[in-house]
């Protein structure tokens, strides 16, 4: 059994003020004061400072000299450069399962694909939030498998990024969902045959597809 220390308070202040920049209730290169936020939710100065720290490590905003803590700008650089270094992240992760996997380990997978799938069926404004975080919980189970804890760090660190940008992607383009589905079948596929080819592939046009939506998205 791991020990799993409880979650600090500047966590908890950093996955609240994440989840509204990753939601769009703070825009980019919106402020946030550190007073008004203490303030708000009750808390110390140091706390607030302290997840402005951890969010500013997230990539969710920036921290700068005399003008304090502002929310990230999605801008075409930052966008194009997180997921440059994303999808070649996610392709080792994909690779490495996809080479590694033994016989039972991809069932918790193809359940999750399936619950995926569901989700993106149903009706609300809710289903792309719920997609996404699916999506990521996709992502989590397959760590174990790739078994190198240096690339699981690395795709943590990049995940509430890609997760803001996943997000708007999916609210801007009523056919990314669509799009979604194909690719984790096309995905899941690729992964059963041990075709690691196919698995790149996949990514990479995945990857290039919703990029194409920020990028048109951003002009606008």
């Amino acid at each position: 059994m791991s020990f799993k220390a409880p979650e600090s308070l500047a966590e908890q202040i950093a996955q609240h003020l994440g989840d509204q920049i990753i939601t769009g209730q703070l825009k980019s290169k919106e402020r946030i004061q550190e007073l008004k936020v203490a303030n708000d939710l009750e808390v110390s100065r140091g706390s607030v400072r302290e997840a402005l720290l951890i969010l500013e490590g997230r990539h969710l905003i920036d921290i700068l000299p005399r003008r304090g803590a502002m929310v990230a700008e999605m801008n075409k650089a930052n966008v194009q450069a997180l997921y440059e270094i994303y999808i070649i992240l996610l392709i080792v992760l994909a690779s490495k399962v996809a080479a590694e996997w033994k016989p039972g380990e991809l069932d918790p997978l193809v359940e999750q694909l399936q619950k995926i799938r569901s989700i993106a069926n149903e009706s609300g404004s809710d289903v792309p939030t719920r997609v996404v975080k699916a999506g990521f919980d996709l992502m989590r189970m397959a760590y174990p498998m790739a078994n190198n804890p240096y690339l699981e760090g690395m795709l943590e660190d990049l995940q509430p990024a890609i997760h803001r940008a996943y997000q708007e992607a999916l609210t801007l383009d009523v056919d990314a969902m669509g799009y979604s589905m194909t690719f984790f079948a096309q995905l899941l596929e690729g992964v059963l045959k041990r075709d690691i080819a196919k698995v790149e592939k996949s990514m990479q046009d995945y990857g290039k597809h919703l990029l194409d939506i920020m990028m048109n998205a951003l002009e606008h």
